[in-house]
């Protein structure tokens, strides 16, 4: 079903998501490399296309890594760590059923859903005292980008 929300009200969603999904000051993130968990023939196999090595935001901020298509137009995949407190965060977030969603998905983890906002989605896991995101940026259909995250979710899931 189309969207009648406007551009405003979209990017109002995404910041709303974005802060709640951030967490508290408190709540540490778990420790860790994100590039360290995936490699890019795992990430360019689940996308179906190249991908160049892994990079972060910045040098000295590891939680975050995003690997982008090799060819126009590919997409990028991102991995983000994330504490139980942004887990819980996003999951809060959803419950309120205005601009976002999230959709339980079995087998990954401890716990995990799919965390979407109009066009957006991504994978969020709950692992122990852990928790994480993956999220695929591209023009596919959403079964399949979902089937992406997915596939990169239960790579990482196993490492921790």
């Amino acid at each position: 079903m189309p969207s009648t929300a406007g551009p405003a009200s979209r990017v109002l969603a995404a910041l709303i998501a974005s802060a709640a999904m951030t967490g508290s000051a408190d709540a540490a993130p778990p420790s860790g490399d994100a590039c360290s968990l995936l490699t890019t023939a795992q990430v360019g196999a689940a996308l179906g296309v190249p991908v160049g090595e892994g990079t972060y935001i910045t040098p000295t901020f590891k939680k975050t890594c995003t690997w982008a298509a090799a060819t126009n137009g590919g997409g990028t995949v991102t991995l983000n760590l994330q504490s139980i407190d942004q887990y819980e965060g996003g999951r809060k977030l959803a419950s309120y059923g205005k601009s976002v969603s999230s959709t339980s998905v079995a087998g990954i983890g401890d716990d995990a859903y799919y965390f979407s906002t109009d066009k957006l989605v991504g994978l969020v896991v709950k692992k122990g005292d852990v928790a994480f995101k993956v999220a695929v940026y591209a023009h596919l259909p959403l079964d399949r980008q979902q089937a992406v995250e997915k596939a990169l979710a239960l790579q990482v899931a196993a490492l921790l």
